[in-house]
């Protein structure tokens, strides 16, 4: 016998102001096939299974997956409730995205040092240009 919560359902004005993102966003994860509300006429019904799924595609997001793979976690997990399939392509999902992350990092790293090293050459040029000579004179 379900719980009352299960059986709850949410507007599309309820989900937005909860999870404080726009009608136009929770209209754009559906069409993405991340939610699958009913429909009364032109109303959107949004099931407890709906309120879950973009609570997950949000921290999905948060976390750097991209939508695709987010569906690609529901469409896992759709198909196998063991979620052994899911969990274990989440697992190689957050190695690849750490993976990149630590990349991103080491060009960050890098395009810091670089541009330390040439503000120290600005920095040089105006002391030598304020000291009347020409900059690499010294």
């Amino acid at each position: 016998m379900p719980s009352k919560d299960d059986t709850r359902s949410y507007s599309i004005s309820e989900l937005a102001k909860e999870f404080d993102v726009t009608t136009r966003s929770i209209r754009f994860y559906e069409d993405q096939g991340l939610l699958t509300p009913t429909r009364q006429g032109q109303t959107r019904i949004y099931s407890r299974q709906d309120r879950v799924r973009l609570k997950l595609t949000l921290r999905g997001k948060r976390l750097g997956f991209s939508l695709a793979d987010i569906r690609e976690l529901f469409d896992l997990y759709d198909a196998d409730k063991s979620s052994r399939t899911q969990l274990s392509s989440m697992l190689s999902l957050i190695e690849e995205k750490r993976e990149t992350l630590h990349q991103q990092l080491e060009d960050i790293e890098m395009v810091l040092l670089e541009l330390d090293a040439a503000k120290q050459r600005c920095q040089q040029a105006l002391h030598q240009l304020a000291d009347g000579r020409t900059p690499r004179e010294a």
